[in-house]
């Protein structure tokens, strides 16, 4: 960890790098307001140096277990889009297509790969969840001397057959650690690269949840190990009191900027920048977001129900964007 803060504070190289002059079309409606535990980024550029910002504060503190959440298919103007070809879905519909979260999720990884770039790429580690998504990466940053590192998966490919043949009777944490942990398959086991000293694993699913647990035992603290949009929010059973204890205790949210539960705070979003406490924020479609909570824990879905419900809303506000639309739309 010294060595990673060490070369963290030298290179603060970020905010120069990822937005290019193309993506400004992108640029969010959001403004720049004071929060309780920091500032709500104002776009896409702004988020990614809040970022950097409680990435290094982290190291200070010496935290090697991170979780990173960006808006769902954000656009970080990494990689170069083809003129006249679209972003999302029908011309109507503003949604992230499959696509364009692959790319956002991507371009996330990209940045954090130049974030610690000066560790050189053979301490960097970038693990993707299928292989077909490993390739498009090692296509995407072949001949970029800034985007050197280790790329891989954790994807199992010609196992489903041979699985069908066991007829093992195993609860939902065992047939997830089975699948991911067979060591008679071709493949074997998952392995991070000897001299791994930085692991991005992108946008983890339940399955990569199990080979990161296993790995975090295995590398101890000495390794840093950052979860990208691994939306462990949305997980109901991690399996085992020691795997929830991993990802809901040991985990640090270090930088979230995400939609808030949906189901209670419409069009409201969730935002975090380590050292700082939690904010939810509704962003209406004209105008300065509305911070209606801050606090030093994030809110509970009781809390979130609460502050929305105790909000006013102005007639402007009442016809808001989707929260979609608010923050995926940069």
């Amino acid at each position: 960890i010294d060595r990673l803060l060490l070369f963290f504070c030298l290179v603060c190289r970020l905010n120069s790098f990822f937005i290019r002059q193309a993506s400004s079309k992108y640029s969010s409606s959001l403004y720049m307001i004071s929060l309780g535990g920091g500032e709500l980024p104002r776009d896409v550029k702004e988020a990614v140096s809040q970022c950097r910002t409680s990435v290094q504060n982290a190291l200070q503190n010496r935290m090697s277990r991170m979780d990173i959440e960006m808006p769902v298919g954000a656009k970080f103007g990494v990689e170069k889009i083809s003129k006249g070809k679209k972003i999302g879905g029908d011309e109507d519909d503003n949604t992230p297509t499959r696509e364009d979260l692959d790319r956002s999720d991507r371009e996330l990884a990209r940045i954090f790969v130049d974030m610690f770039q000066p560790l050189g790429g053979d301490h960097i580690s970038v693990i993707f969840n299928e292989d077909n998504l490993s390739q498009q990466a090692l296509k995407r940053w072949k001949g970029d001397s800034s985007a050197t590192c280790k790329i891989m998966s954790t994807g199992r490919r010609g196992r489903a057959k041979e699985k069908k043949k066991k007829k093992k009777a195993m609860g939902f944490a065992a047939k997830l650690e089975d699948e991911v942990s067979d060591e008679d398959s071709p493949r074997g086991a998952f392995q991070l690269p000897d001299g791994t000293e930085v692991a991005l694993f992108v946008a983890p699913g339940p399955n990569e949840l199990i080979v990161i647990e296993k790995l975090c035992k295995e590398v101890g603290m000495e390794t840093l190990v950052v979860l990208l949009n691994a939306r462990l929010s949305k997980i109901d059973n991690f399996g085992t009191n020691s795997a929830n204890t991993l990802f809901t205790k040991e985990f640090e949210p270090v930088f979230h900027l995400r939609a808030a539960p949906q189901e209670v705070a419409p069009d409201c979003l969730l935002h975090r920048s380590y050292p700082g406490g939690w904010s939810l924020a509704r962003k209406p479609k004209v105008g300065q977001p509305k911070v209606i909570l801050s606090q030093a824990e994030i809110p509970t879905l009781e809390e979130c129900v609460a502050a929305y419900e105790s909000m006013e809303l102005g007639n402007i506000e009442k016809g808001v964007e989707t929260v979609i639309d608010n923050i995926s739309g940069w």
